[in-house]
C-alpha cells in the first residue's frame, strides 16, 4: 500500500528530509522536531532539535524503519544546541553527515560526522569545518567525484550577517530592489574534513538574464537549498520561506548561474517546507515535510514524499500536496 503524502514515521517528529539511494536502498536524514510548549518566532527558536535519526525504505511502498539516534548533540565538543536539517554524502568508502549548528558563540556552523555505514551511528569530528557559517547543508556529488556543498538560510539561520564574509549581528536583508542573497557553495576537499575554498554566492537569474531582486519573494532564495542532476543540466531548489514555496532553477554548471524556471511544490501547511528530489527505481521522488499530522504546529512536522514528473522539456511539474489542484 503506498505511503505517498503520508508521514513516513508517526513516533518522531521529522522535518528536513535528504533522501539518498545507497545499496538499492532509500536513507532518509531527516531533522528530530522535539515537542514542547515554547512560542514560534522568526529567529527559529522553536525548533529545538539535538539529535538525528535515519530512516530506511526497501521500496517506495515499504514501512519506513528508523534505525534510532545517529548522532546526538552532547557527542559533538563544538555543539550548543539546534542540530538543525543535515545531509548525507558517500565518498571515499564512508557515508559522511554534514550538519548545522549553533556554536559556543551561538553562531550556527557546519559540521562533518562519518560513518562505516549509511545509517550510522556517526561519529562527529572535534570541530566544525572552517569558514563554514549559516544552515541547510545540501551535499553533491558530481560525475567527476567532487563533492559540492550548498547552504544559507536567512533569519534565523544568519545568512544575512555573513555579507561582508564575517559574522555581522546588525548587518540586514538587501533592499527590496537590490539582488537577493544567494546559497553559498563550496567544494569539498577529498578527504571531506574541509572546504578547497572560500564559499561561493550562487547567481540565481531571472528570464531576462538578471539577478532576481530581494524584493521578488514568490521566487527569490531564503533557505533549503538542493541540487540534482537531470538529462545532462543541473537542478538548484530552494525554499522561498515567506512565500512558502520550493522552485528551482536550472543551470550548466554546478557553480551556476542558473535561471529560475518555476515552482516544484505550493505551499503546505505550516511555516515552509524544507525538501530534496531522488531518483529511485526508474521513479523521481519529492521528499518535503508540513504539519498537518500535529494540527499545524510549526515545530511538529512529518516527512512525507509524493512523485515527481518531468515534461518533455525538462520542466518539473508543479505539485499541489493537497490535491487541491489538478497534478
Amino acid at each position: 500500500m503506498s505511503k505517498e503524502r503520508e508521514p513516513l514515521v508517526t513516533h518522531i517528529y521529522t522535518a528536513d528530509p535528504s533522501a539518498h539511494v545507497y545499496d538499492g536502498k532509500l536513507y532518509i536524514y531527516p531533522s528530530h522536531d522535539i515537542p514542547h510548549n515554547g512560542e514560534d518566532n522568526d529567529n527559529g527558536d522553536e525548533y529545538q532539535m539535538e539529535d538525528y535519526h535515519v530512516l530506511t525504505m526497501d521500496s517506495i511502498d515499504a514501512e519506513c524503519v528508523d534505525h534510532g539516534v545517529a548522532l546526538h548533540k552532547k557527542d559533538v565538543p563544538w555543539v550548543t544546541s539546534q542540530m538543525w536539517a543535515p545531509d548525507a554524502v558517500y565518498k571515499n568508502g564512508k557515508y559522511y553527515l554534514v550538519f548545522p549548528a549553533r556554536d559556543q558563540e551561538g553562531n550556527f556552523r557546519l559540521g562533518i560526522a562519518s560513518s562505516d555505514k549509511p545509517e550510522g551511528p556517526f561519529t562527529a569530528e572535534e570541530s566544525y569545518i572552517e569558514g563554514s557559517y549559516s544552515i541547510d547543508p545540501a551535499a553533491f556529488v558530481d560525475d567527476d567525484g567532487k563533492v559540492y556543498v550548498y547552504f544559507g538560510g536567512l533569519w534565523g539561520g544568519q545568512l544575512e550577517k555573513y555579507q561582508s564574509g564575517q559574522f555581522d549581528p546588525d548587518a540586514a536583508e538587501p533592499a527590496p530592489q537590490e539582488p537577493a542573497l544567494s546559497p553559498r557553495c563550496a567544494v569539498m576537499s577529498d578527504d571531506m574534513l574541509s572546504f578547497e575554498k572560500a564559499p561561493v554566492g550562487i547567481e540565481i537569474l531571472d528570464e531576462n538574464g538578471k539577478p532576481l531582486l530581494a524584493g521578488d519573494e514568490d521566487r527569490r532564495y531564503f533557505e533549503g537549498p538542493w541540487m540534482h542532476k537531470y538529462q545532462g543540466k543541473y537542478y538548484l531548489s530552494y525554499s522561498t520561506g515567506t512565500t512558502h514555496y520550493i522552485v528551482y532553477a536550472t543551470g550548466d554548471h554546478p557553480l551556476g548561474p542558473f535561471t529560475y524556471r518555476g515552482r516544484v511544490m505550493e505551499p503546505v501547511i505550516g511555516w515552509t517546507t524544507h525538501h530534496s528530489i531522488v531518483e529511485f527505481k526508474g521513479k523521481w521522488y519529492l521528499f518535503y515535510h508540513d504539519c498537518e499530522y500535529s494540527g499545524g504546529i510549526n515545530h511538529r512536522r512529518s516527512v512525507k514524499f509524493t512523485e515527481l514528473h518531468y515534461n518533455e522539456d525538462g520542466t518539473i511539474q508543479t505539485i499541489f500536496p493537497y490535491g487541491n489542484k489538478e497534478d
